[in-house]
Parts: structure tokens; sequence; C-alpha cells
């Protein structure tokens, strides 16, 4: 499994820091209203938006302030017009990186992403450069202790495409209008997931086993998380588990 994928576990570990910030609130917010501009305030009809209303509930987001971002997203209140934008580019030994951002200033964003690129030893690149190595997926995180055989034929029942090891958690994934539905059967067979999402899964991976190496990678990963109108950043690097937890204290 990517190293990548163990990175984003070990990083909501660190969750509770973003939520002091307010970081995660607000990205979560953002997410909700875009969903509810594109395809409407209904979440039985908007897949996007139900999958990022179940995100904001499960981050204990306020329900009546998801219900104020469906509002704005919808026209019923007034509010900040946010335009959702990629970025792509390469990081410190060659790895892909993709930015996904919704952001007021298009102009701004595409300034900061740059510059944090440059600062952190890596580059931008044109669109299409690297999301081809790339697949939309959703994917549902569920606990360690869930009996892997069992969840594996629950999983398939439910739709699911493969169930992944990533240490301390399994990683159930299924093609992206899917996600309800065997998030919905592994509830229903006693594996309830402690987090459902839309990502983008690397087709491959670029090993990094040099130390000073991965942490540049992740100064470069933590340093685009940290912008405020990055929403998601997505990437092929696979770092080794001993290097991945020495880097990661």
């Amino acid at each position: 499994m990517s190293g990548h994928s163990k990175w984003a576990t070990i990083k909501h570990k660190k969750g509770a820091q973003d939520k002091a910030r307010g970081k995660l609130f607000a990205k979560l917010i953002r997410q909700v209203e875009v969903a509810a501009r594109e395809g409407g305030g209904d979440v039985n009809s908007n897949a996007t938006l139900r999958t990022m209303f179940a995100k904001a509930r499960e981050s204990s987001v306020p329900l009546d302030t998801i219900e104020r971002a469906i509002k704005r997203g919808t026209g019923e209140l007034e509010g900040v017009r946010y335009e959702a934008i990629s970025y792509e580019g390469y990081g410190p030994g060659g790895i892909a990186v993709i930015v996904e951002c919704l952001t007021d200033n298009r102009n701004r964003t595409g300034a900061d992403v740059r510059s944090t690129f440059s600062k952190s030893g890596g580059s931008m690149a044109e669109p299409g450069a690297v999301s081809w190595q790339f697949e939309r997926k959703g994917v549902i995180s569920v606990d360690r202790s869930a009996d892997e055989d069992s969840l594996t034929l629950a999983a398939i029942e439910a739709g699911a495409e493969d169930v992944q090891d990533l240490g301390d958690q399994w990683q159930v994934v299924c093609a992206p209008g899917d996600l309800t539905a065997v998030r919905t059967g592994l509830d229903e067979a006693g594996f309830a997931g402690s987090g459902a999402d839309l990502v983008m899964l690397a087709s491959s991976t670029i090993e990094i086993s040099d130390e000073a190496e991965a942490r540049k990678v992740l100064k470069l990963m933590d340093a685009l998380e940290d912008n405020d109108d990055v929403q998601n950043v997505y990437s092929n690097f696979d770092i080794p588990d001993n290097i991945l937890e020495a880097v990661s204290v």
C-alpha cells in the first residue's frame, strides 16, 4: 500500500490540531458549500453533498453550520463564491502531486501553491502531467480489529472493489458512485467505518527510502495542507514504515 495512504492515516491522528486552529472545519464547510452549489441542496439526490455532509458530521461540525453552508451554496444565503481548481506538480524524489483547492481568488491560490512547491524542492507542472497516474475512488476506513476475511466478503457483497491493509486500519476501495451503498452495506454487516471519502489513488508508487528525502516529502505535504485554500493533497510516494514512523514523530 502506498506510503501516501499511510501518511494520511498518521495525518488524521493529528486532526485535533487542525480542529483547534479551525482549519479543518473551514475546509469541510467549503466542501459542503461547493457540493450544494454544483449539485443542489438535497443530500438524497446529490451524492457528493451526501458524502461531504457525512464527512463534516464525523468531524463534529455543528449541524446548523453545515445547513448554513448548504444554503449559501444554493443561494438562499449570501456568501463568498468558491471556485474548485486543481494543481499538479512534482516533489522531492520525483513524486507526483495533485493539489485540490477551493478558492475565491485563483491568482492568490496559484501563486501560493507554486511558492510552496518551489520552497520545498518541487515544481509545478502543466495540467494533465501527473493526473493520469491517479484514479478517483471511494474509500472507507475500518478499524484494524475487524476480521479480514469477513470484512472482505461483506465489502465485495456491498459492491467494493478491494480491501487494503494500511497497517493500523483497513481501507475499503470502491467506485465513486458506489461509496454510499458500500458504506451502508458495511454498516449493516457490523463493520462501522470510521470515515468515508472520495479520493485520488495512485496507480503506481515511487519509493522514498532515504530519511532526509522522506522528511522533504512530508514537509511539502504538510506545507500544502496548511494552506487554507487547499482541500486535499494526493501523491504517489511510498515511504517504508520504519522511516515513515521515524520522520512523523
